[in-house]
This record gives structure tokens, C-alpha cells and sequence, in this order.
């Protein structure tokens, strides 16, 4: 996709008035921090456009050395040099350039629930967390449990996590979906494979101004907790129950032991959902531009089968198949098939601008 010279110009322009604005010392407060995240957002885009800008300039000037004898070789090995490079610098110029989703650089809510299979759905929902874990350790991430409900054979029957670092939603937004799992369980005798399944949602986490919620909307309700944990959390009416009563929406906190914690949590999950569901109204009257993206975002939607005998996982939206499936589990396998997920969104996009 050819970025015309005058959307280079106009993109080199912007970035040297946001540079002056930013060194002329005289920003302060919210007018400084919306300079900056100008600044943040362009400078990776400016810095591509100025590479492109220079490597168009350069080859005309190459182009007229090629007819003195002397200058010939030299410039006939630049030349290659550029229009090797040139078209791949062209690309991630438009990659950069391709409307971003706002939510992409927000913090997330991971939620795992086990799916159709019992005992093992719960002991691959585990392992699901655990992989998202190592992954988010491998980015520098932090991941912090918010709610989890143990099953009692090991795994989760469901867990919520709070994600937070760069990049967090941009990366796990298409992890959102069912996930299946082919192995043979530790209590089959007989050898026999199982299919089992966890869902998986990835939600970008609201800031406080994003989503205003009505304590008159609310209605809480206190019990006691249950599972694991000894005799605190059998006498203890720590656990928490928020029904937002406009929506209907539920949420249930009974993690910790203190009451007071365990309510935060549960509205911040509160608002992250609440969040989700405005996003998915927005997105629902822009479909046409959903089209482009990689799956559906609906999260019936089966996504990924992980096939313990032959140690493959697949994914079935962008027809991806890795033989790779104990470094994919481990955490930082996974990579791989974000990254191709990544770039898979990336040129239908792109694909979608040319047309």
C-alpha cells in the first residue's frame, strides 16, 4: 500500500510541531499529558515515514549516478539495497498507520471457565491460566487473580485475573473464545482420548471515568464463602455478591478474606464488563469494519485445539497448525501463534484499505 508524499509530509510536520510543543517547557496538566500521548503514538509512526521519506529521496539521486561510469557499480549496489528495502519499510509505514483500537493499550481481565468435559475441562482451565502466566511473565506483564473459584481435583472451575502492562489487551484480544483440549485423562485406564473445553475472555479494563456506575443501581449482597480455606472462610460472610440491577449483570468476589477487598474486586470486574458491553454495542453498529478482523470475537466461537497425542496445536481461524504444543503450554511457545494472529489481523486490514 503506497503512502502518497504529502501524507509523509503532513505526518513529519505533525511530530516536529508536537516536538517543539513538548521541549518548549510551557505545557502543563492534562494539556502535558495529552502532548505526551500524542507524542507516544506518533513517534513509532513518524520514525517509519522518515525512513520511506529518505529512501524515496535517495533513489533518484542513485538513479542519475548510474550513467557515470565510475559511480555505476556503487550506485547499481545502493539501488538493489533500497528496493529490497523499500517495500517492506512501505508496509510497516501502513501497518503503523492503520486505525488503532483505543482499548489496545489498556490493561485486561483474563476470565478461564471450564467448559463441557468435567473433572478435565477444570484441570485444563489450569492449565490455560497457567500458560497465560508464563506468557504474560515473558512480556514483563503482571498478572494478579482477582476472583477463583478451585475445583476440587485441581485446575479451576473459573478464574479471574487482572493483566496489566504495555500492550496487554492489543496482544491477548484474540485469545477470546473456546478453546479445546484432546488428551487422554490421568483416570481414563483405558487409554481412551477425551475432548474437553475451557472459554476464554479477554476484556479491556475500564479507567474510572470511562464507566460511571450509580450506587442507587447497585444491589449487594454478603455471604459466606465456600471451597478451600480453612475455618476463616466457613465463618466469615466475606464473600461478595454485586448484581447491577439496569443490566442484570452479576459479579461474585470471595477470594479474600476481607470483606472491604473482596467488594473492590468485584467492581472492578463490575466495570470492566460493563466497559465490554458498551464496546461491543460500538462494535456491533461499525460490523462492516469488523469483517476484516480476525474471527468474530464471539466467544462461542471454537478458536484453538490442543492435541496432547500428536502434540499440536491449531488454530482454526487463521488455519495455523504448530507441532509445538509443550512450548506453547509452557507459556512462551505462544508467542508464535499471537504474533501470526497479530499479523493476520494486521493484512486483512490492510487488505480491506486497498479495496
Amino acid at each position: 500500500m503506497l503512502i502518497p508524499a504529502e501524507r509523509l509530509d503532513q505526518i513529519a510536520h505533525r511530530f516536529a510541531e508536537l516536538e517543539a510543543r513538548m521541549a518548549s517547557g510551557t505545557l502543563e496538566g492534562e494539556a502535558f499529558v495529552q502532548a505526551s500521548r500524542d507524542y507516544a503514538e506518533l513517534e513509532p509512526v513518524a520514525k517509519v515515514a522518515g525512513e520511506v521519506q529518505a529512501m524515496r529521496a535517495e533513489m533518484p539521486e542513485l538513479e542519475a549516478m548510474l550513467a557515470d561510469p565510475e559511480m555505476k557499480a556503487m550506485a547499481e549496489e545502493e539501488l538493489a539495497g533500497i528496493r529490497k528495502r523499500l517495500p517492506e519499510a512501505e508496509r510497516r509505514l501502513a501497518v503503523a498507520m492503520l486505525p488503532r483500537d483505543a482499548a489496545d493499550a489498556r490493561p485486561a481481565m483474563l476470565e478461564i471457565r471450564a467448559g463441557t468435559g468435567g473433572d478435565e475441562a477444570a484441570l485444563f482451565a489450569g492449565d490455560l491460566f497457567r500458560m497465560y502466566e508464563r506468557y504474560a511473565a515473558e512480556q514483563g506483564w503482571t498478572v494478579e487473580p482477582v476472583s477463583i473459584s478451585a475445583s476440587e481435583v485441581g485446575g479451576f472451575k473459573e478464574i479471574v485475573a487482572n493483566v496489566t502492562g504495555t500492550g496487554v489487551f492489543a496482544k491477548l484480544k484474540f485469545e477470546s473464545g473456546v478453546h479445546r483440549v484432546q488428551r487422554v485423562p490421568e483416570t481414563e485406564s483405558g487409554g481412551r482420548i477425551h475432548t474437553s473445553a475451557a472459554t476464554v475472555a479477554v476484556l479491556p479494563e475500564p479507567g474510572e471515568v470511562d464507566v460511571q456506575i450509580d450506587p442507587g443501581d447497585l444491589k449487594i449482597d454478603t455471604y459466606r464463602s465456600s471451597g478451600a480455606g480453612g475455618q476463616h472462610v466457613n465463618t466469615t460472610d466475606s464473600a461478595i455478591r454485586i448484581t447491577h440491577l439496569p443490566t442484570g449483570t452479576v459479579v461474585t468476589c470471595q477470594d479474600g478474606r476481607s470483606q472491604h477487598k473482596n467488594r473492590e474486586k468485584a467492581m472492578q470486574v463490575l466495570r470492566t464488563r460493563l466497559y465490554d458491553a458498551q464496546r461491543e454495542a460500538t462494535q456491533g453498529a461499525e460490523a462492516e469494519a469488523r469483517k476484516a478482523m480476525v474471527g468474530s470475537g464471539d466467544r462461542s466461537e471454537r478458536i484453538r485445539t490442543y492435541n496432547y497425542p500428536q502434540g499440536r496445536v491449531t488454530d482454526h481461524r487463521i488455519g495455523l497448525t504448530l507441532h509445538k504444543l509443550p512450548e506453547i503450554v509452557a507459556g512462551p511457545g505462544l508467542a508464535e501463534l499471537i504474533d501470526a494472529l497479530i499479523a493476520e489481523d494486521q493484512a486483512k486490514r490492510l487488505a480491506a484499505l486497498a479495496e
